[in-house]
């Protein structure tokens, strides 16, 4: 049990970098568009999303998440929050939270993190 605790808690890591206010960079191109609350509940709430790397995340209706690492096969917990402002945030177990932002550019779903990075989703299939 203590390794399964110590392999979710490494495995989260690079995931679950802690993420401020005064770190966010999110990196919106011309051509991005915020989602709606409506349609960010929609597009995650019960939703899988799977990214080009095949990692997934699962945003339950009850507010926990898990994300599936691709290579690895683990997986990282937690519990995550709409924001009006298209964004994503998630708390997860091992004490570590990030907040992400979700835009619309041209027919893609687009992960941007608070520091820059952009991830497409995969389109459903």
């Amino acid at each position: 049990m203590l390794k399964l605790s110590l392999a979710i808690i490494l495995l989260a890591g690079p995931l679950a970098a802690q993420d401020t206010p005064t770190d966010q960079n999110w990196a919106q191109k011309t051509g991005d568009t915020l989602l709606t609350d409506a349609a960010l509940q929609q597009r995650l709430t019960g939703q899988t999303i799977t990214f080009y790397d095949d990692g997934q995340s699962y945003y339950y209706p009850d507010g926990r998440y898990t994300y599936t690492y691709a290579d690895e096969g683990g997986v990282a917990y937690g519990h995550y929050q709409l924001e009006p402002d298209s964004t994503v945030c998630v708390a997860f177990v091992n004490g570590f939270s990030r907040c992400d932002r979700f835009v619309q550019t041209a027919e893609r779903l687009v992960m941007l993190t608070a520091k820059g990075d952009r991830f497409p989703v995969r389109p459903r299939p």
